[in-house]
């Protein structure tokens, strides 16, 4: 079976490296933040141009951090959308703040610009941008409403690590931004681990003082906060594969266009990307209008494939009671739930590999 990801293929592909990360840390003898977190922290903030990481215990943490340094809780909005990881409109319920949930481009799948400002009252106090799928939001257009609307732009880098919006990484252009280090991620732990990011030291300093218990450097509470940690283990094996992404992140745009060519002619609507953005193929999700007997057809032929995401944040249970959803409704994110369909896409994918799956989606539609 060819997965549609595979973290262990990651693992073997730099072993080598990541072993000798562990090692280090091991007998180091620092098991909780220190130096290793400190030195990923500089590495990933210098990759992305940016002045402040904070290494965290998860993406999900992350996001919450962040909208607790921004002071967003209890009786506050944040707009965002529904077609997004759960995790996104998790961390907001997390803090107290009601998600208002609009409607997604038909084309990028990312927040649709054009549906915020009538979602917009008087509590909204932030806009998440999810980067779905490896590929930037329209940060232009969001930075003119935040601005005009005197809200923070939060970043949800979660699913594109290395991505670009025009000349600058994504993490880099809004108030603050969120990172995941799942181990599916382009740039993935070997567990859970996060970072939040930001040009503002008064923020950053924030987000250190939640992370644990609300200390700061003298270990006196200014604050309520929680536990979480970026682990030095995950700190030091994401710092063997950080000078890695950049190329791992080509090998993706390769498997991306060498599905486009093999898929292209087919009833499937294959993924958009916007001239001023670079994609870097988190995922690489299809549309089609018979996705479960596709599903089963690529399963047949030893090929994975999954769904993100099946149903939106609005639809599921226990959810459903939290959020918001303005007038117009959710056309477009609710039509793509129904047609999406993620195939195997990482950097250790084989073009043998690739060539099959596109075999395989042709024979379907042969049939």
């Amino acid at each position: 079976m060819i997965p549609w990801a595979s973290p262990a293929a990651q693992y073997r592909a730099h072993k080598d490296e990541i072993q000798g990360a562990i090692t280090r840390v091991l007998e180091g003898g620092a098991y909780v933040l220190g130096g290793e977190v400190e030195s990923f922290e500089r590495a990933f903030a210098d990759y992305c141009g940016v002045a402040h990481a904070v290494g965290v215990g998860s993406g999900t943490d992350a996001l919450i951090l962040a909208l607790r340094s921004l002071g967003i809780g209890r009786g506050d909005e944040v707009v965002t959308v529904s077609h997004t990881a759960l995790a996104t409109i998790a961390a907001v319920i997390a803090t107290g703040a009601t998600p208002v949930l609009v409607d997604v481009d038909a084309g990028t799948y990312t927040i649709d610009p054009a549906t915020i400002e009538e979602a917009l009252t008087p509590k909204t106090r932030a806009i998440i941008a999810v980067h779905l799928y490896g590929h930037p939001a329209d940060l232009n257009a969001l930075g003119a409403i935040v601005k005009r609307h005197k809200l923070h732009l939060i970043e949800d880098c979660a699913q594109a690590a290395g991505a670009r919006y025009r000349t600058h990484c994504v993490g880099s252009i809004g108030d603050i931004a969120c990172f995941s280090f799942y181990p599916t991620k382009n740039l993935g732990a070997i567990g859970d681990a996060g970072l939040v990011m930001t040009v503002d030291p008064a923020l950053a300093a924030r987000v250190r003082r939640l992370r644990q218990y609300g200390w700061n450097e003298a270990r006196d509470t200014e604050e309520v906060g929680i536990n979480s940690r970026l682990d030095p283990l995950q700190a030091a094996v994401l710092a063997a594969k950080l000078p890695h992404l950049d190329l791992d992140n080509r090998s993706r745009a390769d498997i991306a266009a060498r599905y486009a060519q093999g898929l292209a002619g087919l009833p499937i609507v294959l993924p958009a990307a916007r001239d001023e953005c670079v994609h870097v193929y988190h995922l690489y999700v299809i549309a089609c209008d018979e996705r479960q007997a596709l599903m089963d057809h690529l399963h047949r032929r030893g090929v994975g494939c999954a769904i993100h995401y099946p149903v939106p944040v609005h639809l599921q249970n226990g959810y459903a009671e939290r959020v918001h959803v303005p007038e117009r409704g959710l056309a477009a994110t609710e039509h793509l739930a129904q047609r999406i369909v993620s195939l195997p896409i990482y950097p250790e994918l084989t073009d043998a590999e690739v060539d099959i799956v596109i075999a395989a989606i042709r024979d379907f539609y042969r049939a």
